[in-house]
């Protein structure tokens, strides 16, 4: 007597046949992407180390551009704990490599971050990672011209995630670059807008005092350490600046500038 192709234990069958088909099929196109998705990724990195440097225009440039001039750079590892460079063997027994290390994986992992409390945290970002990778652009004499500083912090939604670059004197804002954030479209989305991150450019982090006196206020812009809080995104623009304040103060990049780069 024939079986009943429709009968439960078919149906069942199909459909567990179904399934390891599409796994493998989903599995395969994972591992065959990965290496692209690795590229772009990278790319998007290098291209937005770039863009805050002032060394990309979207409007103009393209990725061809990026490979050429993004090997201008130095990646070196910073010892956020310490405030200075890592050597080839400190990194080597670490096992981190500045082309290929995580901030932000790093940040999640008791043994390789520390907690924020209280007023540590006014970026209410609640871990940092001991650990960061730089981008450096040298001259021929091998001095240090800029630096490119990896910072994130809360805005109105979520977390905002940029570069900050700075001149040689580890004070004056060469650029500035948001690469995700989950800010509003039209208004805190704006820290996007190149007109509002044209800017930075050529503002000072510190005050004389050597604290971080930089600010984002309403109808500012005209001082040194100070510009345009974003119309309408009153929370996003605190969120930027916090997010200065913690980067460039004693428990973000503040010592590591201090020593080797205003030193």
């Amino acid at each position: 007597m024939s079986s009943n192709v429709n009968s439960v234990q078919n149906v069942i069958k199909v459909a567990l046949g179904l399934c390891v088909i599409c796994s493998i099929m989903i599995s395969s196109a994972a591992v065959l992407l990965k290496p692209r998705q690795t590229a772009n990724q990278l790319l998007d990195r290098n291209k937005n180390v770039l863009i805050a440097a002032g060394m990309f225009n979207p409007d103009v440039d393209t990725n061809a551009d990026v490979e050429a001039r993004f090997s201008e750079f130095n990646a070196r590892m910073v010892d956020l704990q310490e405030g200075r460079f890592l050597t080839e063997e400190e990194m080597q027994s670490l096992g981190v490599d500045p082309q290929s290390y995580d901030q932000q994986s790093a940040k999640n992992d008791p043994e390789m971050s520390i907690n924020l409390t209280g007023d540590q945290d006014v970026a209410s970002i609640r871990r940092r990672a001991n650990y960061a990778t730089v981008y450096t652009l040298t001259n021929d004499s091998g001095e240090i011209e800029s630096i490119v500083l990896p910072v994130n912090g809360y805005g109105l939604w979520g977390i905002m995630y940029g570069f900050l670059a700075l001149e040689s004197d580890g004070s004056t804002v060469r650029g500035i670059g948001f690469y995700d954030h989950q800010e509003t479209p039209g208004l805190g989305g704006e820290i996007s807008n190149p007109d509002w991150q044209a800017q930075w450019v050529g503002k000072e982090v510190y005050g004389d005092n050597g604290n971080v006196n930089f600010r984002v206020v309403k109808g500012g812009g005209s001082g040194d350490n100070e510009i345009d809080a974003l119309s309408g995104a009153t929370l996003t623009s605190r969120g930027v600046e916090n997010m200065v304040q913690f980067w460039l103060g004693e428990n973000g990049f503040g010592p590591f500038l201090e020593n080797e780069i205003q030193g």
